[in-house]
């Protein structure tokens, strides 16, 4: 009997051990699905992903997968199901490809991608009919860079971006000379004015390429963008303007300029964040509040090794940026013996277009970069939630679906590392984080 005891007693410590000892799962299952198996992107053409609501209540995605394929898909809310469709074959092996997407006023879904850096054209496709994926119009080929002005420059094209703003369908990429470039349709898409510079600053050495991520509320178009890459800038500052009525202007609304006189220097702008005063930065994502007020997120790096994630806001009167957490560093693996050739390659740090005060972020935990959910209250203090922990393999490059209201079960994607050595070297999971 004294043996029994002991036994059970030995069970009963074992089992409270092991239960103590056993590490939370990776994520919780019922909120974070799989996707796409196989599908990356970048961060610098969009939207990516669009919640549409017509006949069906469906949020479309757009990627590019580790054969180089550029994909499109949609996940239904009232079945709970997904489709895919191939949009191109085997473009190129390269995350920067995937395509941007745009509706138009009949439910008909737009895409728009190039290659990197190449001079292909940008490719445009619209699907046949309505809040349909599975047949689309021959594509067309936009071959919108300005290379008789700009003849002795580079004429490639890389990072569609497509906006609608007020009747005016803009889009942005980079372009000739390597620098922000834009077009306007009056017609919803159908003809395109030839390509414009838009920033335009200092030429201290070839092929200097301020980054740019843009929003359009609707009314006005967001901008904001950096001097160039922060691997090849010592001082790589944050600016700002917003595009209305065939206009550019600042914050606080003093006139830069009309489409007349672009392209601008970043000095025209708003300096948001002053890389000559503090870190080399990059841009992540921008958006506005409802009474216009624009909203920024960007990494900044004391050293290659060190990304700080900040949050910057108009308030109406000034320009307020502050420094939200220490992220960790770079996520792409090293090669041994080789230097990383993408060391300012964050996690990322993403807001929520249609409510400015929640951010997704991809920090490094203990060696693992996890997806966290952090909201700012009125005061402006912040709480953080986690979506992923304990994780085995990187989750990065979060997305804020476009048109998600507070109340949609799905706002967000993020990416799930098989492996990343390279933009040209990746096998990735697009993740959905259902409520």
């Amino acid at each position: 009997m004294r043996l029994l005891l002991s036994s059970l007693l030995f069970f009963v410590i074992y089992l409270s051990f092991t239960a103590c000892n056993t590490p939370p799962p990776t994520q919780n299952e019922t909120d974070v699905k799989t996707f796409a198996e196989d599908g990356a992107w970048c961060w610098f053409s969009d939207p990516r992903a669009v919640y549409y609501e017509g006949q069906h209540q469906r949020t479309y995605v757009g990627w590019i997968d580790s054969q180089g394929n550029v994909m499109v898909g949609f996940y239904d809310h009232q079945d709970g199901q997904t489709q895919t469709y191939m949009l191109h074959e085997e473009l190129e092996v390269d995350d920067h490809d995937n395509p941007a997407l745009h509706f138009t006023e009949d439910g008909r879904l737009m895409v728009f991608y190039a290659e990197h850096s190449k001079e292909t054209p940008i490719y445009q496709l619209i699907s046949q009919n309505p809040e349909d994926i599975s047949q689309w119009e021959t594509p067309r080929s936009l071959d919108l860079n300005d290379t008789t002005q700009y003849q002795e420059y580079s004429d490639t094209y890389t990072y569609v971006n497509v906006w609608p703003v007020g009747d005016q369908l803009v889009m942005l990429w980079r372009g000739a000379d390597f620098k922000p470039n834009y077009s306007i349709s009056e017609d919803g898409g159908q003809t395109w004015s030839t390509g414009k510079i838009l920033i335009l600053p200092q030429r201290i050495y070839r092929n200097r390429r301020p980054y740019l991520k843009a929003y359009s509320d609707g009314t006005r178009l967001h901008l904001a963008f950096t001097d160039g890459h922060p691997r090849r800038e010592l001082e790589n500052s944050i600016y700002y303007t917003y595009y209305q009525d065939g206009n550019f202007f600042k914050a606080d609304g003093s006139l830069i300029g009309s489409l007349e006189d672009v392209p601008f220097s970043p000095g025209d702008t708003d300096k948001v964040y002053d890389g000559a005063s503090g870190d080399k930065a990059w841009i992540w994502d921008i958006t506005a509040r409802e009474n216009g007020q624009p909203v920024l997120s960007f990494a900044a790096f004391p050293e290659d090794s060190i990304h700080d994630y900040y949050y910057a806001h108009w308030d109406g009167s000034t320009w307020e940026s502050e420094k939200l957490v220490r992220a960790g560093g770079w996520f792409p693996e090293d090669t041994p013996g080789q230097e990383q050739r993408e060391p300012n390659y964050s996690g990322g740090i993403v807001l929520d277009h249609e409510n400015p005060e929640e951010v997704y972020l991809s920090l490094e935990k203990e060696g693992v970069f996890e997806i966290e959910h952090w909201l700012r209250s009125e005061s402006g203090e912040w709480s953080q939630t986690p979506i992923t922990q304990n994780s085995q393999k990187d989750n990065i490059r979060p997305y804020a679906v476009l048109g998600a209201d507070k109340d949609n079960p799905l706002q967000l994607f993020f990416l799930t590392n098989e492996y990343y050595r390279h933009y040209t070297d990746y096998r990735s999971a697009i993740k959905m984080k259902l409520e």
